[in-house]
């Protein structure tokens, strides 16, 4: 009897082992729905896509960082920085002191008539130390990065106005330096 009895908290300790160490799907995902060279988001319910001429990937110091441009021809424009990137993965924006990935919404009005009362408002995550979103790489090759984001940005050196960002995909030309 005792011999069953080790036995079957041998099972359920190989059993919990082997349940609490599975991981979450890390491998970034799926590549969203962007058009080749371009960044697309919904930005609270509007349609935003950005330009091929304006939008990249840059693969930077030696490989550890991960920085995103993407603008239209409206003046808007998105600005995602991995810090610590290690290619296809999920990475949060926000949720701790020691994350230090970023993502920026920006939208910027143009007085045509007066440019120097043209103005910009951004809205920036994380604003605080709780998770506020997440980006996905689920593709990087020798010339293009892959992947999804999402995030709630507030405007902290403005109106203090959040914005949500939802369903965005990018399929961008890779830059190294």
């Amino acid at each position: 009897m005792r011999t069953l009895k080790n036995f079957m908290l041998l099972v359920m300790t190989v059993s919990l082992v082997a349940l609490t160490s599975c991981k979450s799907d890390d491998d970034g995902g799926g590549g969203g729905d962007a058009p080749s060279g371009t960044l697309t988001a919904s930005v609270d319910g509007t349609n935003f896509q950005s330009l091929d001429i304006s939008s990249s990937a840059t693969v930077a110091n030696n490989g550890q960082n991960l920085i995103i441009i993407a603008s239209n021809s409206d003046g808007n424009a998105f600005a995602i920085t991995i810090i610590g990137y290690s290619g296809p993965g999920t990475y949060p924006l926000g949720g701790g002191a020691n994350i230090f990935n970023s993502a920026s919404y920006t939208e910027t009005d143009v007085d045509i008539n007066n440019p120097q009362n043209s103005t910009t408002e951004i809205w920036q995550a994380p604003y605080d130390d709780t998770q506020v979103g997440e980006i996905n790489i689920s593709e990087e090759t020798d010339s293009k990065v892959i992947g999804t984001f999402n995030f709630s940005g507030k405007n902290v050196n403005g109106d203090q106005s959040v914005k949500t960002i939802t369903n965005g995909s990018f399929d961008l030309d890779k830059q190294t330096t």
